[in-house]
C-alpha cells in the first residue's frame, strides 16, 4: 500500500462552508478541441463545493483509505520544520496544487526515497525540479485543460479592470466617494487596441477568441505556429520574435509554461520593447517575469498597469514589493481554482490516481515526465531543467 501525501491551501478564515452561492454547475463535458474532461470511475464529492482546500482534500480520502493507502493532508509546506518535508521522506506520491505549490526540489526528491508520481491538481508543474525528476525516474502528471478555460476568463476580466482603473473606482465606491475625474483619468476603451499573447495554447488561444468580440487587434508569438485557417477565423498576426510582439501591442499576456527558457523573460532590457504606457497582465507564472523590474517599469510609466494573480514564491512574503507597487490589479493565485475548476481537477487527479494505481497508462495529455524523459504534453510545452530555485522564500510567508 502507498503512502499519499497531499499539499492543500487553509479553508477559509471562517471556517469551511456550509453552503454556497450556488447550487449546481452548468454541465459540461468535453474541452474545446474535443478532448473530453476527467473520466475517474466514481468521485466521493459534490460538484461545485470547495475541494482544494485543507478540509475539501480533493475529495480523495474516503477512496484512498479503502484501498488501504495512508493519506495525509497538510497546508504547511515551506522550510525544513514543516509537516510536508517530514512526510515527504516515505511518500509514494505526492499532490500539490499550483496555487498553494510544494516545492519539489532536487534536495527534496534526493530525501523522498520511494517517491514515484509527482501530481499536479491543476495545471503547469514547474514547481517540481523537472530534471531531477527526470533523473531519478519520478513520473509527474498533470490534469491538462481542467482549468485553462477559467484562466482565459480571469486573463479578460484583468485586462479590462486595468484598461477601465475598474480598481481604483470600486475603492473610491467604498471610502464614500464620487471621485469621478479620479476614476477616468486613467481608464480607455479596449476597442481598437492591439492585445498579443505569450503562447497561443489552450489558454492563450482561449484569451484571444474571447477578446476578438470586442474588436481588438490580436496578436501572437509561439514556437508551435497555429494552422492558417484558425489565423485567418480570428484575424491573429503572428509574430517570430517576442520582442516583435511587445513593440506593437497595448496589452501583453503571458500565457506560457514556466521552465528554464522562459524564466525572467520580463526583464528590465526586454521591457524596453514595449510601448510606454502597455498594459501587462500574468496568470502563467510569475518568475517569468523579475520581479523589481516589473515594480520600476510601473514607477516610471513604461508599463501603466500590472495585473496578474502569480507570484514567485507563492504564497508571496508579505514584504513582497508586487503587493504595494502602483498600477497594479494583484491577486492571490486563483484564476485556476474556481469551484467549477476544482470539480475537474479533482476528478482528474482521482483518474490519474486510478491509473497509477491499478498498474494503467496515465492518459499522454496528462503526463509531463515519464520513464526518465519529458513525455506527452510535457515533451510538446517544457524543456528540461529546473525552475524551483529560490522557492525556499516562500517559508517568508510564515515569519512575516
Amino acid at each position: 500500500m502507498a503512502k499519499v501525501v497531499c499539499v492543500l491551501y487553509d479553508d477559509p478564515i471562517d471556517g469551511y462552508p456550509t453552503s454556497y452561492a450556488r447550487d449546481d454547475l452548468p454541465k459540461i463535458d468535453h474541452y474545446p478541441g474535443g478532448q473530453t474532461l476527467p473520466t475517474p470511475k466514481a468521485v466521493d464529492f459534490k460538484p461545485g463545493t470547495l475541494l482544494g482546500s485543507i478540509s475539501g482534500e480533493l475529495g480523495l480520502r474516503k477512496y484512498l483509505e479503502a484501498n488501504g493507502h495512508t493519506f495525509v493532508v497538510t497546508s504547511d509546506k515551506d522550510g525544513p520544520d514543516s509537516v510536508f518535508e517530514r512526510e515527504l521522506v516515505d511518500a509514494d506520491v505526492v499532490i500539490s496544487q499550483p496555487f498553494w505549490p510544494a516545492y519539489l526540489t532536487a534536495e527534496r526528491i534526493a530525501k523522498a526515497k520511494n517517491l514515484k508520481l509527482a501530481l499536479t491538481a491543476g495545471i503547469g508543474s514547474d514547481h517540481v525540479d523537472l530534471q531531477a525528476a527526470i533523473d531519478r525516474g519520478v513520473t509527474v502528471a498533470e490534469v491538462t485543460y481542467c482549468n485553462s478555460i477559467s484562466v482565459s476568463e480571469h486573463v479578460v476580466m484583468m485586462i479590462l479592470g486595468l484598461v477601465r482603473n475598474y480598481i481604483p473606482s470600486y475603492q473610491w465606491v467604498v471610502k464614500g466617494g464620487w471621485n469621478i475625474a479620479d476614476c477616468v483619468a486613467r481608464s480607455y476603451d479596449v476597442e481598437g487596441m492591439h492585445v498579443g499573447t505569450v503562447a497561443a495554447g489552450r489558454i492563450g488561444l482561449a484569451v484571444l477568441k474571447r477578446l476578438k468580440p470586442f474588436d481588438m487587434h490580436l496578436h501572437y508569438t509561439d514556437r508551435h505556429r497555429l494552422p492558417e485557417t484558425v489565423e485567418k477565423e480570428l484575424g491573429l498576426t503572428w509574430h517570430a520574435t517576442r520582442e516583435g510582439m511587445y513593440e506593437v501591442c497595448d496589452v501583453v499576456t503571458l500565457n506560457c509554461p514556466l521552465h528554464p527558457e522562459t524564466e525572467h523573460m520580463i526583464n528590465d532590457e526586454t521591457l524596453k520593447h514595449f510601448k510606454r504606457g502597455a498594459y501587462l497582465v500574468n496568470t502563467a507564472r510569475g518568475k517569468l517575469c523579475d520581479r523589481d523590474a516589473i515594480a520600476r517599469a510601473l514607477e516610471s510609466g513604461q508599463l501603466a498597469g500590472y495585473a496578474g494573480d502569480v507570484w514567485f514564491p507563492q504564497p508571496a512574503p508579505k514584504d513582497h514589493p508586487w503587493r504595494t507597487m502602483p498600477h497594479h490589479g494583484m491577486t492571490p493565485h486563483i484564476s485556476g481554482t474556481s469551484l467549477s475548476a476544482q470539480t475537474r481537477y479533482a476528478a482528474g487527479t482521482r483518474e490519474i490516481l486510478e491509473s497509477f494505481f491499478e498498474d494503467r497508462p496515465i492518459r499522454d495529455e496528462y503526463l509531463i515526465v515519464d520513464g526518465g524523459k519529458l513525455a506527452g504534453t510535457g515533451a510538446h510545452s517544457y524543456s528540461a531543467g529546473n525552475a524551483t530555485g529560490g522557492s525556499e522564500e516562500a517559508a517568508k510567508f510564515k515569519r512575516t
